[in-house]
């Protein structure tokens, strides 16, 4: 299974977003089935130690890209660096949360959100999914959210800037049908990674939310890879989308989703 996931998806893996949590979790995964790993993130350090440790304990090649991908520059920098590598996989993990009342979040951090999480993945995946079309083999995979749904209160910029994900990277999937390369919106819930656990959300409510590890979310995408446009990770999330979503009237599920935000972090 390793060999034909390398052979498709391989030999080099892009994760944008890889310093810690589900990034980390993707890279070692991708690892673990034999393929090559650029990672990129914002801090030198923490990125440079885990590309050595990566190819230290799973014997690939890494390359380590320090990159601010909330600038343009950033992500310029990320298409140059990648150019000489035969990349037949794309994952853009990098996200950027403010959790908070809309009108108290200034408006600078609004935009960062829409240029880490919406211009971040478009310039990539357009990059990208650009070469692999011309290869004629190969996968993207969009991190979105079950908070792209609908919106969501204390999260309303952050759940917009996931709908488009969401949106484009369906798209995409249709635009890439029968040209070897397949696209896929993984869309996780609650994911114990640090910036979950900074976010302190309470431990009385979130208690009753279902929490997957990260590396849960990143094999169950790549193991969906290639079988449809969209994957809900886990089987209690999948349920959860499916009443918000297709039983309950939308405002409900916008009510319903706000305030499970509300308590989980007033």
């Amino acid at each position: 299974m390793a060999d034909s996931f390398r052979e498709k998806y391989g030999p080099w893996a892009l994760v944008a977003g890889a310093s810690e949590g589900l990034g980390e979790a993707f890279a070692r995964e991708l690892a673990a089935r034999g393929v090559n790993v650029a990672l990129v993130a914002r801090r030198e350090a923490v990125v440079r130690g885990l590309a050595e440790d990566i190819a230290r304990k799973a014997g690939v090649e890494t390359r380590a890209i320090a990159a601010d991908l909330s600038e343009r520059a950033g992500l310029d920098q990320v298409v140059v660096e990648t150019r000489a590598l035969d990349v037949g996989l794309l994952v853009y993990n990098a996200g950027q949360s403010f959790i908070g009342p809309f009108w108290v979040t200034s408006v600078e951090d609004h935009l960062k959100e829409i240029d880490v999480n919406v211009r971040g993945p478009l310039v990539l995946a357009h990059a990208i999914g650009g070469r692999l079309r011309a290869r004629g083999r190969g996968g993207l995979v969009l991190m979105s959210s079950l908070a792209g749904f609908q919106g969501t209160a204390l999260v309303s910029n952050y759940a917009a800037t996931k709908a488009f994900n969401l949106v484009l990277g369906e798209g995409l999937w249709d635009e890439l049908r029968g040209s070897g390369v397949d696209a896929l919106v993984c869309c996780a819930g609650a994911t114990s990674t640090p910036n979950y656990r900074n976010s302190a959300p309470s431990a009385g409510d979130s208690a009753m939310v279902p929490v997957q590890t990260p590396e849960q979310v990143a094999r169950e995408a790549l193991d969906y890879l290639g079988r449809g446009p969209l994957l809900i990770t886990g089987r209690a999330n999948r349920l959860a989308s499916f009443f918000l979503r297709r039983v309950l009237p939308r405002k409900l599920a916008v009510r319903i989703m706000g305030q499970n935000t509300r308590k989980m972090y007033s």
